[in-house]
């Protein structure tokens, strides 16, 4: 554990999800194929559909619609539509089969293996103060076995703009009573959780990804309040 300002006081603790508490990539990897093979099986004039086209019509989308990146969920429903709609489907059936692809969608994400000390470190944080996840992304902790740690879980999109933008932190604030001085923010993205958390009063520690260094990352803009390697070095704080 490394620090490098003075923490204060902590009433609360917020927690990004993915590749904070558990390695997402394999998971994202093995969701984006299967997602791709859900469309391409869903209806004949979908077979030849290509990754490469899919994102074509998801950077479309946010050309025309600039803030829809905000909501990851539905930005990618959208996009599933636009495809069937592009195939020849009509709007009911594509709005029916987008609907389906996005169910499909959450059953893969959620395949997460967390890791135990993930549980443990969890575990006792909660018994001191209240926990609770701000996510950019579409990840469901209640899927995963994670859900019954957290008070709530904030999601961009439904519950404001994506960090590292202050809409989700306020709200966290708001929602748990405590002054957002007095909240510790843990992520692993030194733009979203480090820079945004400190931006809008948090306290923030970054949780660095193996290999990283500080001092030579490229995205960093703010100093966090600490640095751990380990998910678990958070316990040292009770």
């Amino acid at each position: 554990m490394r620090f490098y300002r003075p923490l204060g006081q902590i009433s609360a603790i917020t927690f990004d999800l993915d590749d904070t508490l558990y390695d997402n990539r394999l998971v994202i990897q093995r969701t984006e194929q299967e997602a791709l093979a859900f469309v391409q099986r869903y209806h004949p004039a979908l077979n030849n559909l290509e990754n490469k086209e899919f994102h074509r019509l998801r950077q479309s989308l946010r050309e025309t619609e600039p803030d829809i990146y905000h909501d990851v969920t539905e930005w990618r429903r959208r996009a599933v539509e636009r495809a069937m709609l592009d195939a020849g489907l009509t709007a009911e059936e594509a709005a029916a089969g987008a609907n389906a692809a996005m169910v499909n969608f959450a059953k893969w994400r959620s395949r997460i293996d967390v890791p135990e000390e993930t549980h443990d470190t969890l575990t006792k944080l909660a018994k001191k103060w209240p926990l609770v996840a701000i996510t950019n992304g579409n990840a469901q902790p209640e899927l995963f076995g994670l859900g019954d740690y957290f008070e709530f879980v904030l999601r961009a999109g439904p519950d404001g703009r994506s960090k590292p933008f202050s809409d989700m932190y306020h709200l966290a604030a708001e929602r748990l009573g405590v002054a957002i001085g007095d909240i510790l923010h843990v992520g692993d993205d030194l733009t979203t959780d480090v820079a945004g958390a400190v931006r809008c009063g948090m306290q923030a520690c970054w949780i660095k990804p193996e290999g990283a260094d500080l001092l030579q990352a490229s995205d960093s803009r703010l100093l966090p309040h600490v640095e751990i390697s380990r998910l678990a070095s958070l316990t040292t704080l009770i």
